[in-house]
């Protein structure tokens, strides 16, 4: 009997094939790991590992501003703060989570939320009903590329009714008014949310919070404080706000010198000319953040110094009582019937010597819309404001002339009204007969300033004929007498440490104007101008730069004491009169004439006083062209009164202008310009007298303390000043 043979099988074949297969792949993935961990591996673990390194910049509050004596006049007062920093990554609906916590803590302002915001929250709020506004052949055609995702959003914006956005409540727009805070603010930046009215309430229970309030924080932030109210408000100048935060005219300005989009800054003149020095240095902390972006540690890289400090020129005793001189004058010659266009006057004083402005005030006098009569502070006026002067530029005239060689020193002319034909008739407020340079000052002659000006032309004055004077000629004689006034300070800017000054207006080229250009009743000065103009004819020809900072100071943590000294502001020469030094005094005599001399238009108001005061007297006709001129067809006619001074005229150290615009109509006249310069140079003279004695009494004080037999006092106060108070140095 046959034995079968057995079936061989071939499974055992095909699993070793499976086995090998399986080796041969778990090979290549233990070779394909060893050369992960083994060639690459520290790379991916810094990966892993990796961390960004952020650099904030936190704001420190701003330099203080103290006036020559050291009192402050510009603080910074501390606020208790609610900020927010928003983390890397953060997404809109932890953010309106944030807000809707945040809400129930404290109380948010709601006015500053637009028609946009409310349409966006909406559209955030309202996602389903958001969404069925929108068709589907508008999606069809975003699919298409005819449409974008924003001008999806746009349609539904459009498409939100006034009924749907008034379905918020008042609780929910506190929460949108917070949210648009939080959704505004830059990653890793602290914004501020609330600044104003925190309460001790709202402090306390979000400091308790702060836990459930991501980016949520309370600090100390600050706010500008006004030592002496409104007085130089307007020339201090403004800082923006944490809301408003950079200009945007500046914004890519700012960006680049490290500032952040909400920081506060100096957004006109003082603040704003000096905001490199005021702004100080920012604490800088490095933020380093995981790849997620969330917060592994901050560290401190510096901590960051206040602004520095910067004082003034400005002697504040003696700003408060010139403000109070013109403010006195306001009042009382408003009582007057043909006054109804006065409201404004402004005093310039300044160092001849230095540039200093001593006081620079300006106000404002008028019935408010409920006819409720208000005083303003408008010291910008001195500035930014130009007006016709009248006879103040006459030796800046007769200088000219000099210079020309129209009008040699001591020349004699004969005053009488002048006939010209086709003008009308042109002459002073009287024949004044026969007259030299100093006394056609002293009488304020307009007829020897007018034949001054009719020889610069090389023209000639011939009764009943026209003056002859070719239109080259005429441009020329335009040329030289702007340029030769603004070797003064007339009719160009000062060149004054504050922004946006005004260089006033120039009348067109007119052959029957000229005579008035040189009587100053054609072209606009400024009354800082007029004080730069008298300080240069003061000084003996030097026209000085004005200038209202001092010094700037290193910042200390006193706040009534002053740093050292970082950097002073040192006298400029802007330019040298090209004229002769006897020219210059043959001026000043005349000036001297005006206020110290019976018969000079000022000598009524300066003729007694000890101090020795040289000036001019100045009044122009002019045309209203103030706030109210918008009720008349025609500008009205009225009166500008000026005055500028220097005292003592041997060795002046104040100079003074005096500007009162549309002064009054017709009869009767005032003499607001002189009573105004007479009251503010007594009151320099008398300030200084005082601080003399009060230095006297001092010294004498500590002597009898410090002697042998001396018994320990405490000095007295008098009124107005404390004991041991320097004297001060002009």
């Amino acid at each position: 009997m046959k034995k079968k043979k057995k079936k061989k099988t071939h499974v055992p074949v095909r699993l070793n094939l499976l086995f090998f297969v399986v080796f041969l792949l778990f090979s290549i993935l233990v070779l394909r790991l060893g050369v992960v961990q083994i060639v690459y591996g520290e790379d991916y673990r810094r990966e892993i590992e990796r961390t960004e390194d952020i650099t904030v910049n936190n704001p420190v509050p701003r330099g203080k501003m103290f006036e020559r004596n050291g009192k402050i006049i510009v603080d910074n007062v501390p606020l208790d703060a609610i900020t927010y920093t928003r983390y890397q990554g953060t997404k809109t609906e932890e953010m309106l989570e944030t807000a809707e916590k945040l809400a129930k803590y404290i109380d948010k302002d709601t006015e500053k939320i637009t028609e946009r915001d409310k349409q966006d929250f909406w559209i955030l709020k309202n996602p389903v009903r958001a969404e069925a506004k929108i068709k589907k052949k508008e999606l069809k055609m975003v699919a298409e590329e005819k449409l974008t995702q924003k001008d999806l959003y746009k349609l539904q914006r459009n498409r939100i009714t006034q009924a749907e956005l008034n379905e918020f409540s008042a609780a929910e727009l506190e929460v949108l008014a917070i949210f648009r805070e939080l959704n505004s603010s830059k990653s890793l930046t602290p914004k501020i949310i609330k600044n104003k009215n925190v309460t001790r309430e709202e402090f306390a229970v979000v400091s308790e919070h702060l836990e459930e309030l991501p980016g949520i924080d309370i600090t100390t932030d600050w706010d500008r404080k006004y030592a002496f109210g409104e007085t130089l408000k307007s020339v201090l100048g403004k800082v923006s706000s944490s809301e408003e935060g950079l200009p945007n005219e500046q914004l890519d300005y700012f960006l680049a010198r490290d500032y952040s989009r909400n920081d506060r800054v100096g957004k006109s003149y003082i603040e704003m000319q000096y905001e490199d020095v005021l702004h100080g240095q920012k604490a800088k902390v490095k933020n380093r953040t995981d790849k997620a972006g969330n917060i592994i540690e901050s560290i401190p890289i510096s901590d960051g110094e206040r602004g520095k400090d910067i004082v003034l020129t400005v002697d504040m005793d003696l700003q408060l009582t010139v403000e109070k001189i013109i403010e006195k004058q306001l009042k009382e010659k408003k009582s007057h019937g043909n006054t109804q266009f006065l409201e404004y006057a402004y005093v310039t004083i300044m160092n001849p010597n230095t540039g200093e402005i001593l006081a620079m005030a300006g106000k404002r006098y008028y019935k408010d819309e409920k006819g409720k009569w208000v005083m303003e502070d408008n010291a910008l006026g001195n500035l930014a404001s130009s007006y016709t002067v009248g006879s103040t530029v006459k030796g800046a005239t007769v200088l000219t002339g000099y210079k020309t060689g129209a009008t040699k020193p001591g020349q004699t002319r004969w005053d009488r009204t002048l006939r010209i034909k086709g003008t009308p008739d042109k002459g002073s407020y009287k024949d004044l007969g026969s007259i030299n340079d100093t006394e056609a000052l002293k009488l304020s002659s307009n007829v020897y300033m007018f034949l001054t000006a009719i020889d610069i032309a090389g023209s000639q004055y011939i009764a009943g004929q026209p003056l002859r004077i070719p239109r080259p000629r005429l441009e020329d004689t335009y040329s030289i007498m702007r340029n030769s006034f603004s070797q003064f300070g007339l009719g160009t800017r000062t060149g004054i440490d504050l922004p946006n000054e005004m260089a006033g207006f120039k009348g067109p080229v007119d052959g029957g104007k000229l005579l008035d250009l040189a009587i100053g009743q054609y072209d606009t000065y400024t009354p800082l101008q007029l004080a730069q103009y008298v300080s240069t004819i003061a000084n003996g020809g030097n026209r000085m730069k004005p200038h209202i900072v001092k010094e700037i100071r290193q910042p200390i943590d006193d706040k009534d004491t002053l740093g050292p000294v970082i950097q002073e502001m040192p006298p400029v020469v802007l330019n040298r009169l090209d004229m002769k030094p006897a020219w210059i005094e043959r001026v000043q005599t005349g000036f001297k004439r005006v206020t110290q001399e019976k018969g000079g238009t000022a000598y009524k108001w300066f003729g007694d006083k000890s101090y020795s005061p040289a000036g001019k007297t100045g009044t122009a006709e002019s045309f209203y062209d103030g706030p109210k001129r918008k009720n008349y067809k025609e500008p009205p006619p009225t009166i500008n009164l000026s005055f500028v001074a220097y005292a003592p005229s041997n060795a002046p150290e104040i100079a003074l202008s005096v500007v009162v615009p549309w002064a009054y109509q017709g009869q009767p006249a005032h003499n607001m310009n002189k009573e105004i310069g007479a009251a503010a140079m007594d009151a320099y003279f008398n300030l200084k007298k005082q601080r003399a004695q009060q230095q006297q009494s001092t010294q004498s004080t500590e002597e009898k303390v410090t002697g042998p037999d001396a018994v320990l006092k405490v000095p007295v106060e008098t009124e107005g000043t404390t004991a041991g108070e320097e004297s001060q140095n002009y």
